[in-house]
């Protein structure tokens, strides 16, 4: 805006709700936090100590909170650019302060009628971005403020631009017989008799990025799912350190990379899942490992989403 213009009001700007899983941002509330993902049930002492390890492993807390705040302000400036004074991005989080209700209430108090919900997860399944677009809906309706939300944004070009671009190079320098691992967070495998798109999601981007780099499925990539939850019920599978062992075992490859394209920052399960645990599984089979790069803030993917976030507006 120039300096005669007029700032628009809030009940003619859009709110967007951008979410993520949350993280604890100290050593104290990682027990609130655990609490929360099991729906007010506290860990027993062991699962609080296993959870804590795995933190102290990364270097004592999981950067996420910081990289989601930075998301948020990639996502503003790259909005702002297509229409100033137009969008405001709030942060809502799944487990962590502020939480999804909390930033609904807080742009309803200030008088906006209309809020968009995006997702910090590029694969949609009604258990996970689906959930937290009720979220935003149920805090919403009493209110009266109208809501739309982002689904998916599992094969976007610039998305898959990134994935490509980082792949390409990484690929150059392993070895001949390397086969990369395209990967996403399991989810209990009740989802597939709902007929839930989740798995369709993560074969889409896994095939349009392995198109453009050349790569065949079953000789040089394959699906994994990783960081599955520790309950009784069966998860998605295979899980990626069984693939691991399994091409290990048969002297299949002599390479692997991880492209866990279900993340978009770094966090628990990329940081430890996978730079620990992953690795030290390819490397008791002899395996060349690497892992590709998470999107974070980077300002061409941000800059998609908030063309999405624009476009929805428009469209409605």
């Amino acid at each position: 805006m120039t300096g005669h213009e007029a700032p628009v009001a809030d009940a003619e700007r859009v709110a967007v709700v951008l979410m993520a899983y949350g993280t604890p941002r100290s050593a104290d509330e990682i027990l609130p936090y655990y609490t929360d993902i099991r729906r007010g049930r506290p860990p027993t002492d062991e699962q609080l100590a296993d959870l804590t390890r795995r933190y102290e492993a990364i270097g004592g807390l999981s950067p996420l909170a910081d990289l989601t705040e930075a998301q948020r302000d990639a996502l503003q400036k790259a909005l702002d650019s297509l229409a100033p004074g137009i969008y405001e991005v709030v942060l809502g989080l799944k487990h962590a302060d502020p939480k999804i209700e909390a930033a609904v209430d807080d742009v309803g108090g200030r008088g906006f009628r209309r809020i968009v919900g995006a997702v910090l997860a590029p694969h949609y399944s009604a258990y996970s971005v689906g959930q937290y677009l009720a979220r935003v809906s149920d805090a919403a309706a009493p209110l009266g403020i109208v809501v739309s939300g982002i689904e998916s944004w599992a094969t976007d070009p610039a998305y898959v631009d990134f994935l490509v671009d980082d792949l390409r190079p990484r690929l150059a320098a392993m070895p001949g017989r390397t086969r990369v691992l395209f990967t996403a967070h399991s989810l209990p495998e009740r989802i597939l008799a709902t007929g839930d798109p989740y798995p369709d999601e993560l074969r889409a981007t896994a095939e349009a990025v392995a198109e453009r780099l050349g790569l065949v499925e079953r000789d040089s990539w394959q699906i994994a799912w990783q960081s599955a939850g520790r309950t009784p019920e069966p998860w998605l599978g295979p899980d990626i350190l069984e693939v691991i062992d399994s091409l290990g075992d048969d002297g299949a490859v002599d390479g692997v990379i991880v492209s866990a394209v279900g993340f978009v920052a770094d966090h628990l399960e990329v940081l430890y899942d996978l730079d620990i645990e992953a690795s030290q599984r390819a490397a008791r089979h002899g395996l060349a490992f690497d892992r590709s790069a998470c999107v974070n803030d980077n300002p061409k993917v941000m800059a998609a989403l908030a063309r999405l976030v624009h476009e929805e507006i428009n469209r409605s």
